[in-house]
């Protein structure tokens, strides 16, 4: 790889914590000279919390040497997206119209991983009402020339950057894979439903919370945090299991997704996916696609436009409450935002309906076929991340994910151009837990990145 992997873990330093070798403290005093020095380029946060995370690491400081850590990521500085909310810094949710809002409480998520140790050191940078609205100044941390992505760019951007560990995000299209992969970290979106969402300022019915973060054991232990003292969304248990990260559980079928996002990929990005899958299949995984298993054309086909219907279904669903936001000050909306609310108010509920129906015979139809295949691979992102601030990038490869409700882990061993570039592989809804395993199997083994697996000591 010709980019600098600036990622930091914090999981696999738990001996050294209860050593005393180092410390909770130590971390977040490095975390802090990285936010001093870098931030000011890199602008990945809209608000910086910088006492309470320091008494935070004190006390779990003294944990970690008293032996009564509250869980493995105790102590782990972590940054959270701008649209969940925190009950000491704002969350203005990339809007004019709601800058230095102040909600009064945690999100569920956010009060959990306060229970479990963790330090929330900031809230960082998304697109206006993590939509495809006007962007923020965040810069990518391989290049400040191109986007970081979005909407979960200051998290991305900050992980990539090595300023945290862990970040929280959110994901309706590919808001979490896709600027993890521009950005050089591992974004998660779990299963539909897997990690509460109270207190989030997403409603829609793809919608989901995530991290993107550093190693498969520093994501994982953070949504598992949650989950365990939170668990998912109304109705849903909440994300479970252990995953084997040992690199023993190796995956023996992958079917190779090119999703309707594979016109637009990069020359870079088609051969650096080319050369993956020529590795998987040198490591004794079958690797099928379109050509080999009609099954999987089907559903190529079946996911062709699943982004022109996840925008459909997004409009509609997105109707509250930005309309209220245009009744209150339609000054303070981007010319997008207005345009998405006037395109809500001239659909109808019949049309709404149609639009479902499509998509669960989408997911239908995928799941017929994960009963047969361990992993879905694809493209993290159709290429590099694109030169300007002007765009987020290209959503086309990450929406089929968003769409189908499944797990999908972006992980970067890939590049175009020099820079980052993810490598994204999904599994069956509620088989979060296996995927990792099938993940770290294939990082170990056929990529030989264990630095991106970590150690959940």
């Amino acid at each position: 790889m010709t980019w600098d992997s600036k990622l930091r873990g914090y999981v696999a330093l738990a001996d050294d914590f209860r050593s005393g070798k180092t410390s909770p403290r130590a971390f977040l005093d490095e975390t802090f000279r990285l936010m001093d020095r870098h931030e000011s380029r890199i602008k990945a946060f809209t608000s910086i919390g910088r006492e309470r995370a320091i008494d935070a690491a004190n006390e779990s400081t003294m944990r970690w040497r008293n032996g009564k850590a509250l869980s493995a990521i105790d102590g782990m500085p972590i940054a959270i997206k701008d649209v969940i909310e925190t009950i000491d810094l704002p969350t203005g949710q990339g809007s004019l119209l709601l800058d230095g809002t102040m909600s009064g409480r945690d999100s569920a998520s956010v009060h959990a991983l306060r229970e479990a140790g963790a330090v929330i050191v900031g809230k960082t940078t998304t697109t206006e009402f993590a939509s495809f609205h006007a962007f923020h100044e965040t810069r990518n941390p391989h290049d400040p020339e191109r986007t970081p992505g979005g909407s979960s760019s200051g998290s991305a951007a900050a992980v990539g950057m090595g300023m945290v560990p862990v970040a929280l995000g959110t994901q309706v299209v590919g808001s979490i894979v896709r600027p993890s992969s521009y950005c050089g970290a591992v974004g998660f979106k779990p299963s539909y439903g897997a990690i509460n969402r109270g207190g989030v300022h997403d409603h829609f019915s793809q919608g989901c919370q995530g991290a993107i973060g550093a190693t498969l054991a520093d994501n994982w232990l953070v949504l598992r945090a949650i989950a365990e003292r939170a668990g998912g969304d109304p109705g849903y248990a909440g994300l479970a299991g252990d995953p084997d990260l040992t690199g023993k559980a190796a995956p023996s079928r992958i079917a190779v997704l090119e999703t309707g996002g594979w016109s637009t990929a990069t020359e870079g990005a088609r051969a650096a996916f080319s050369d993956a899958r020529r590795r998987l299949a040198g490591a004794g995984i079958e690797v099928r696609s379109r050509v080999d298993d009609p099954d999987i054309e089907a559903l190529e086909q079946a996911i062709a436009d699943a982004l022109p219907l996840t925008l459909a279904i997004n409009t509609w669903e997105g109707r509250w409450p930005r309309n209220t936001y245009a009744e209150r000050d339609a000054t303070k909306l981007s010319a997008s935002a207005i345009e998405r609310i006037k395109a809500a108010e001239a659909m109808t509920q019949q049309e709404y309906r149609q639009l479902l129906a499509r998509r669960a015979a989408m997911r239908t139809r995928y799941a017929e076929l994960a009963g047969r295949y361990d992993v879905f691979a694809a493209l993290g992102a159709s290429g590099a991340a694109p030169i300007g601030l002007g765009s987020t990038g290209n959503v086309a490869m990450n929406t089929a994910a968003s769409s189908l409700g499944v797990p999908a882990l972006t992980v970067p061993v890939l590049q175009d151009g020099g820079v980052p570039l993810g490598l994204q592989l999904l599994s069956g809804t509620d088989r979060d837990a296996e995927l990792f395993s099938a993940v770290a199997w294939v990082l170990r083994t056929v990529f030989e990145r264990c630095d991106l697996v970590g150690s959940a000591a």
